[in-house]
């Protein structure tokens, strides 16, 4: 008993400031950018930039009866050591996006050829193109015009081969004990990425319902299908998916040519684009379509990349991934 009770004691001693009280968490500031260099295959440097280089990070508890909702998230936060973080922008103003950090803001490499075209040679190639060829002229009748419209839709299905391919490299090189060559990092990256150009251009235009419903079917069948073909052949999946983005690509220069001849309006770029490609503040839409689809480009590259390794008779992980390569 005496062994039992001193444990309790000391356990008592260790715990009680956090059982009995409310602990305020303060971070630290950080002084100096996050510096992020980002090889290629094509010798690319991705130039990656910070609105904002410090932030804090505080969980208090508030009495007040008036906040009540505010004092429970924050006394749930303390309690578990987990604070939402307050981050600031380089001048002092409040970051207001959730959905990404200052850190992961960078502008865009523009100069990236948008005309590259990966020739089917192969039976695998020729599969792959024809699989996209066939998917592409429905939704070019629908559209037709309608480029936001058809961007809303592209970019909800863009983000799905990223996360697949990520997720099935995660969950290989768990079974088998290896690492993954920075491959699983690169394709959720990828993912993530496509996933901002949607948040760009919701910011733009909201879907109405029938367009929810089609997204909802489209994205579902995709996915299903598509995780099926990597698990059948990686090389036929991230083949299909660089022809993707050549057709990707191709519809954002159709969206930038009607953007420059007046056919569409040039509204003023969304603050979310602002803040995620580092654009200038009277920045427009051509220029937010400008960057994105240098964006696409890169998926291109890097997904034909990944087909060529495989093609090869090479595993992924044996040639480092281009991390960063947007």
């Amino acid at each position: 008993m005496n062994l039992y009770g001193k444990a309790s004691q000391l356990l008592l001693k260790q715990l009680g400031k956090r059982l009995f009280t409310t602990t305020s968490f303060t971070g630290s500031v950080i002084t100096e950018p996050f510096m992020v260099h980002a090889g290629t295959t094509t010798g690319t440097t991705r130039l990656l930039s910070m609105h904002a280089r410090s932030y804090n990070v505080q969980a208090s508890s508030v009495s007040s009866p008036e906040k009540k909702d505010d004092t429970d998230t924050k006394a749930v936060s303390s309690y578990w050591g987990v604070a939402p973080p307050s981050l600031t922008k380089a001048d002092g103003s409040a970051w207001k996006w959730n959905c990404f950090r200052p850190w992961e803001a960078y502008q865009a490499d523009t100069t990236i050829d948008v005309k590259k075209h990966h020739n089917p040679v192969t039976w695998n190639d020729k599969i792959a193109f024809w699989i996209v060829q066939t998917l592409k002229y429905p939704t070019s009748l629908y559209f037709r015009k309608k480029h936001i419209h058809h961007a809303v839709l592209l970019e909800t299905v863009a983000a799905v081969p990223g996360m697949v391919g990520g997720m099935l490299l995660h969950t290989k090189s768990l079974r088998r004990f290896e690492q993954s060559g920075g491959w699983i990092k690169a394709l959720l990256e990828e993912a993530e990425n496509e996933r901002m150009h949607l948040m760009t251009f919701i910011d733009v235009y909201k879907p109405k319902w029938h367009e929810r419903a089609l997204v909802f079917t489209v994205q579902g069948v995709f996915f299903n299908a598509y995780f099926l073909a990597y698990i059948a052949s990686p090389k036929l999946a991230h083949r299909i998916t660089g022809y993707l983005e050549e057709e990707a690509v191709n519809s954002y220069t159709e969206f930038l040519k009607d953007l420059e001849n007046g056919v569409m309006e040039d509204i003023p770029a969304p603050a979310i684009a602002i803040d995620y490609w580092c654009l200038p503040q009277n920045s427009t839409l051509k220029d937010v379509v400008r960057v994105i689809r240098a964006d696409e480009a890169h998926h291109r590259d890097l997904n034909h990349y990944a087909s060529d390794i495989q093609c090869q008779g090479h595993e992924l992980k044996e040639y480092p991934a281009p991390i960063g390569y947007h």
